[in-house]
């Protein structure tokens, strides 16, 4: 039976021992709050009540969203990208699901953006739901991966679906593909499934417009069951997944633009010639009109910024402001006239859309709150999932000018409709603090440490920016579980060859550039011992958590130093450095549950004054069954 959080989507819950103020989580001027947001407390917090009751064997007690998610890891493979997969027939079979579930007819009466590409295809659907849902349509929006939680893939009107409505829906398709499958159709892979969710969700929850992001590649993507989207986005294209899509920019642009469909508008940007020759012959043999959009012009901003950051998201809300007003267009929403105009013109909405997009770990800048919080701004990450050399280039850009910035700009998460939103608060950092650039890095083996490395490494030197360490790590989430159990094994148990391996490259970056740089070793960046390899610019670490702590260490010993660390490399990396934060906010909830006498907690009706054993009943009424 699904639980009753009727209470949870509308009312933040803000956790304070004084009553004059309420301050965003996880703790700041000895105020605190459980939580970024109370979908994300309800999935914490009633995780942790189950787990602490006992099943029948003695075992610990799964929650129903722990079990949901068991169910969804037995669907990943644990076979390589490659091989002998058929790419071609796992996609035909796909249509096959479609028939199980009774999706087809709803999927031709969704209104679909359709976007696939290398770089930016992420940010480019989320200026293009911003954009929409700031015109007041109903939006429904699917990307991958996620970072913290499943949830996250699956957005309806900017905010990920909640913990219910995922559950009966996601059972909904689950037990009728358990049903109807066999040997010889069997359960869908995870992703697949993972698509065919969406469009049941988004079909249920009869919204306005529907934008895909493709997962990889295009043609035999399971997105790509669309047979009529309303308009197709292609983003920049490079090299990435080369296992799979081929090694030239032709092949492939040419497996991108298999989201192409026969006289649909499509939309792409400026790209090498070689891929751009291969997506206008696609565009070409398909009746397709395809345009090329240019970079948005800032000035069209009146003075405000995106909300994404960095240069080359221009070129990303350029395109999302095509692919939203062609879209508008088609269903009758915007005159041809007003269309032409928006060239020169944004209406207010659509800047709205544009400068209060947010996507979590990209270009995401967050202070650490474990420290003690009268010192000012000591260890802050900045995070960046890239992972191409195109954007390992455009990653170290945005880090270097980022730190430079003498009037820094730190993203505080605050509890709204999203598990972290970016409000601005600018900081001044003292002319005699110094700073330590640090680099936290992890990449899948699939792809090349030759080509990501040295152009991180080098955008960053065309900066004046120089790593005092390198520090590499693997990730903390196992590859086929997702959910709370998805842990590593053990320390000794953990396989750190790859990670030696981009340990040597970096030595020998650092080798092959001595005396163009001053990332000398220096005295705060002393106490290896908890590394597993420690060399003269870089070091090994077994496990994400000792990381942190070692940095941790660094802050409390060297205070009058800014530690400024830039993960990247991996878009897991980043949810895994996320989630670390976010369970260090809880543990200091934890702690404040056992010391604190009286809490106040507030709601949109007020505060209310809650004693410890009541606070606690409160919580169990609200989490439990």
């Amino acid at each position: 039976m699904l639980r009753n959080h009727s209470l949870i989507p509308q009312t933040p819950l803000f956790l304070s021992s004084n009553p004059s103020f309420s301050i965003p989580f996880p703790r700041y001027n000895n105020s605190l709050i459980l939580s970024t947001n109370t979908q994300s407390l309800s999935f914490t917090l009633q995780s942790k009540l189950y787990m602490a009751q006992e099943g029948d064997n003695g075992s610990p007690k799964s929650s129903p969203y722990e079990e949901a998610l068991e169910a969804l890891s037995s669907l990943i493979t644990k076979r390589t990208r490659v091989g002998d997969v058929n790419m071609e027939e796992r996609f035909l079979v796909l249509f096959e699901y479609l028939k199980m579930l009774e999706l087809e007819e709803a999927i031709s009466n969704l209104k679909i953006i359709h976007v696939a590409g290398t770089k930016g295809k992420g940010s480019t659907c989320t200026f293009t739901e911003s954009i929409l849902r700031n015109c007041g349509f109903r939006t429904g929006l699917f990307t991958s991966p996620h970072l913290i939680d499943i949830r996250e893939r699956f957005r309806l009107d900017g905010v990920e679906i909640c913990e219910e409505k995922f559950l009966a829906y996601f059972w909904w398709c689950y037990d009728r593909l358990k049903e109807k499958t066999d040997d010889k159709v069997p359960m869908p892979t995870f992703f697949h499934f993972l698509a065919l969710l969406a469009f049941k969700i988004f079909s249920e929850e009869q919204v306005d417009v529907c934008i895909m992001e493709v997962g990889l590649g295009g043609k035999y993507d399971a997105t790509n069951v669309v047979q009529k989207p309303i308009v197709c986005g292609i983003t920049s294209l490079g090299y990435d997944h080369m296992e799979i899509l081929g090694n030239t920019l032709g092949e492939i642009a040419g497996e991108k633009a298999g989201i192409l469909k026969h006289r649909i508008p499509a939309f792409t940007v400026t790209q090498p010639d070689e891929a751009m020759d291969v997506l206008k012959e696609k565009a070409s043999q398909l009746n397709v009109p395809l345009q090329v959009t240019s970079p948005l012009d800032a000035k069209l901003l009146n003075g405000l910024k995106l909300g994404l950051e960095g240069e080359h998201q221009y070129v990303n809300a350029g395109l999302a402001v095509a692919l939203c007003s062609t879209w508008m267009n088609i269903n009758g929403h915007l005159e041809e006239s007003h269309l032409k105009q928006i060239q020169h013109t944004l209406p207010e909405q659509f800047i709205n859309g544009l400068t209060t997009a947010s996507l979590q770990g990209r270009a995401q800048i967050v202070r650490d709150e474990h420290v003690n919080n009268k010192i000012s701004n000591e260890l802050v990450f900045f995070l960046d999932g890239a992972h191409s050399p195109e954007s390992m280039e455009a990653c170290a850009k945005w880090f270097s000018l980022a730190i430079k910035d003498q009037n820094q700009t730190l993203f505080h998460q605050i509890a709204d409709n999203s598990r972290f939103s970016n409000k601005v608060v600018k900081t001044h950092q003292s002319e005699t603090q110094k700073s330590a650039q640090i680099l936290l890095f992890n990449c899948m083996s699939v792809r090349d440490p030759q080509l990501l490395l040295p152009h991180l490494m080098k955008t960053c030197a065309d900066h004046g920016v120089y790593f005092k360490k390198a520090l590499f790590v693997p990730g903390l989430s196992m590859y086929h579980k997702i959910g709370s159990h998805a842990l590593t094994p053990s320390d000794s148990n953990i396989d750190l060859s790859w990670q030696f391996t981009l340990q040597r490259v970096w030595e020998n970056l650092m080798q092959g550039n001595k005396g163009k740089n001053n990332s000398a070793a220096s005295e705060e960046l002393a106490g290896m011992e908890m590394s597993v390899s420690n060399c003269e610019h870089s070091a090994v670490f077994s496990s994400l958590p000792l990381v942190i702590n070692w940095l941790r260490d660094r802050v409390q010993q060297n205070q009058s130093t800014r530690f400024q660390v830039l993960v990247t490399g991996s878009i897991h990396l980043i949810g895994d450095v996320l989630k670390l934060l976010i369970e260090c906010g809880l543990e200091t909830a934890n702690r404040m549950l056992s010391t604190q006498e009286h809490f106040w907690l507030w709601t949109f009706d007020g505060f209310i004054g809650l004693h410890q054993h009541q606070l606690g009943n409160f919580l169990c009424g609200v989490f439990q069954s």
